[in-house]
């Protein structure tokens, strides 16, 4: 059993890498660039760090974006914070067409909207630990309601359908942190940075069987 993870040049590819092989109970975690690899992986992760647009450019110029597409249809498929938002339709970001696997938007925090419960304005990037409420999904598996997650993000996801959502968190508003259908399951916060929850989700997903 092959795990890929796809090196488009914008991940944080060691630290998921190390992080999935720790917990993969002995398949091969192999980071890769070759459409060739991903199409025979029996699972595939994609992580992103970075801009929208530089990550949709070198995704293409890199001849990934058919690979990718066909992995989403067909087998286990993690995304992971940059690789959540290439998911979608569009991003504010740059003005850019994403992947369309999923119909929606990723924009950016309101600005006015960013205020804590404590009247104090919010920063943007959100960056650092929030709790995420989950919705039944088998990769929460011995993970609790409301356990946090490492964030670093400007934009979110807004899925058109409601019924993607499978967890969300709160940052000044409420935000989809995480979506899934069928074989795909794609979060905006960092697993491979989240500690023993993080490691727990990396576990579920290399033990999926959707």
């Amino acid at each position: 059993m092959t795990i890929a993870v796809i090196d488009y040049g914008m991940g944080n590819l060691r630290s998921v890498s190390k992080a999935l092989e720790h917990v993969a109970g002995g398949q091969d975690v192999v980071v890769t660039a070759d459409p060739a690899v991903v199409a025979a992986a029996d699972r595939v992760v994609f992580p992103g760090q970075g801009a929208m647009p530089d990550c949709m450019r070198e995704l293409d110029a890199r001849g990934l974006r058919p690979a990718v597409l066909a992995a989403a249809r067909a087998k286990p498929f993690l995304g992971i914070c940059i690789g959540l938002q290439m998911l979608f339709d569009h991003s504010e970001e740059g003005d850019v067409t994403g992947l369309g696997v999923f119909a929606g938007e990723v924009r950016r925090f309101p600005e006015a909207r960013m205020v804590g419960a404590d009247g104090q304005r919010l920063k943007v990037p959100h960056m650092g630990w929030n709790q995420v409420q989950q919705r039944p999904h088998a990769l929460w598996h011995d993970i609790a309601d409301g356990a946090r997650f490492y964030f670093v993000h400007s934009y979110c996801v807004q899925p058109r359908d409601a019924a993607l959502v499978a967890g969300s968190a709160d940052y000044g508003i409420p935000f989809t942190c995480a979506v899934g259908r069928d074989n795909i399951f794609a979060v905006q916060f960092h697993p491979e940075k989240s500690a023993r929850d993080g490691l727990q989700l990396l576990k579920n997903f290399a033990e999926w069987r959707p």
